[in-house]
């Protein structure tokens, strides 16, 4: 009889250890992490797959650097070039879409550089330039960063003189980048899910929107575990097929804010 407890416990243990193993780390961007999507989608993840994960919210460039190093199981992102580059140094198994959203120009309503309206978002970006009007960049080189230096130069501003008077680089994520926005009534560009998901408006309202260049794809990749062994590949994997599924693909439409939807799901199934 002692025995038979004895096999038990272990067993029990043994599945209890491997229930608690089934931990996966993802390094993601602050707009997931601070638009609520991740608060959403996780408990409805963990309850489908059996599977917890352990989200590291930075801008995209340090996601896939953490990616890079073997510290996360999967990235899941959003600046399709750096992520091509991901995939081009074998550091990715395979990328997938997942869903999109768009970018907006928030600024205050009183509106110095006069944008308001406007669609196009290179002109409205010329317009604060020459304004000198006040504009926060989060300077992290995260997706939106990296969308914002392209918009930048494809409306031929050149941010060098600015740097030292409108222009400001923070170096930090969506949410402080917002705040500072807020409490200097300056511009800024977001991405539309965490500017829905932000309180602290102040005189903050978007200004341009709308424009084709404002598109923002999210990309998901599983690091690739032939360049690092420690990587869950298994759960890692699981989880990406749940959200690119349709049951994953139905709970990211699902997500909403005020009755507005954040992001759009797009997977190829």
């Amino acid at each position: 009889m002692r025995r038979i407890a004895a096999i038990g416990a272990i067993l029990f243990w043994s599945t209890l250890a491997f229930a608690q193993d089934r931990t996966i780390t993802v390094a993601s961007t602050t707009s997931t992490e601070q638009s609520g999507l991740f608060g959403y989608l996780l408990p409805l993840l963990s309850k489908a797959e059996g599977i917890n994960v352990k989200v590291v919210a930075v801008g995209t460039g340090q996601a896939l650097d953490i990616g890079r190093r073997g510290d996360a199981d999967v990235v899941f992102v959003h600046d399709k070039a750096a992520e091509d580059k991901f995939m081009s140094e074998g550091q990715g198994v395979k990328r997938f879409d997942v869903m999109y959203n768009d970018f907006v120009i928030v600024g205050p309503k009183s509106d110095p550089a006069h944008i308001a309206g406007g669609k196009d978002v290179t002109e409205a970006l010329r317009k604060i330039a020459a304004a000198k009007a006040p504009f926060i960049s989060r300077g992290d080189k995260s997706g939106t960063h990296a969308a914002e230096l392209r918009l930048w130069q494809e409306a031929g501003v050149d941010l060098g003189a600015g740097k030292d008077g409108w222009y400001r680089e923070i170096g930090q994520g969506m949410g402080p980048a917002l705040n500072m926005a807020s409490s200097s009534n300056a511009y800024v560009l977001s991405d539309r899910g965490t500017w829905l998901s932000f309180k602290n408006r102040g005189e903050l309202a978007i200004l341009t929107e709308g424009d084709k260049r404002l598109f923002n794809q999210y990309g998901v990749m599983l690091v690739n575990p032939a360049k690092h062994p420690n990587v869950k590949a298994q759960d890692g994997q699981a989880f990406i097929d749940w959200l690119i599924s349709p049951k994953g693909q139905d709970a990211i439409a699902s997500y909403k804010v005020g009755r507005e939807q954040l992001f759009f799901p797009n997977a190829s199934h």
